[in-house]
Order: structure tokens, then C-alpha cells, then sequence
């Protein structure tokens, strides 16, 4: 803060400094514990984490919980019965720089229904 005052710091570096600190550091922390309930809602309900940064850690720590999430899974798919239903498969984590993935349309019935006459010449 010194060399803010004495000139040798501009406002913007200081900005900068602050913005690039690890989410975990002690400034990170008290900026998040001065928000209040209505920002941390806002926050929350808006957020995007494929946005933020990550440590190294958090990284290695979102993989492994994606490598158990998908060894529970195929260990419910192993053990379930033939004609039972399949749980859909975990969704990974969502990482920095990573776009969620799009959800595939389901067929329902009406539009089976419809696609079936389509095919055998049914007008559109």
C-alpha cells in the first residue's frame, strides 16, 4: 500500500493484483464474507464455474470425484437386473473453460407417433 501512496503502484495494477489472487487466499475469502445473503443468492443462482479460476487442486480433486461418480455408475449398471432401467450416465463436473454438455432430446411417444407416419408417406 506504500507504494500506491507513493506513486511507484497505479489504482489499475492494484486492481489487477487483487483480481488474479488464488480463490483460497486470505483477500479472496474476506471479499467473499462481505457479501451479503441477497449477492451470495445472486451469485449462486448465476453462476458459472467453467468461468472461474481453478487451482491445480481443484482440479486433480473434480476429477476424482468424476472417476467415482462414473465407478458408481458402473457398478449400478453391472449389478442391476437385464430388463431393469439404466440410470443416465454422471455428468462431469463443470471446469473452467469447459462448456456443459448439451442435452440430447428425448423421443416421446407423440413424436415416435409422428415421425412414424412421416416415414410411411403420412402428409406434414
Amino acid at each position: 500500500m506504500l507504494d500506491l501512496h507513493r506513486g511507484r503502484l497505479s489504482w489499475r495494477r492494484l486492481r489487477v493484483l487483487i483480481q488474479h489472487l488464488p480463490p483460497e487466499s486470505a483477500t479472496m475469502t474476506a471479499l467473499r464474507n462481505e457479501l451479503s445473503d441477497e449477492e451470495l443468492a445472486a451469485q449462486a443462482a448465476e453462476g458459472e464455474p467453467e468461468r472461474a479460476r481453478w487451482s491445480q487442486q481443484e482440479q486433480l480433486l473434480a476429477t476424482v470425484a468424476d472417476a467415482v461418480r462414473h465407478l458408481e455408475y458402473a457398478l449400478i449398471c453391472v449389478n442391476a437386473n437385464k430388463g431393469a432401467k439404466r440410470p443416465d450416465p454422471p455428468e462431469p463436473i463443470r471446469r473452467p473453460g469447459a462448456k456443459p454438455r448439451k442435452k440430447t432430446a428425448k423421443l416421446t411417444e407423440g413424436s415416435a407417433n409422428r415421425l412414424f407416419d412421416l416415414i410411411q408417406g403420412g402428409a406434414a
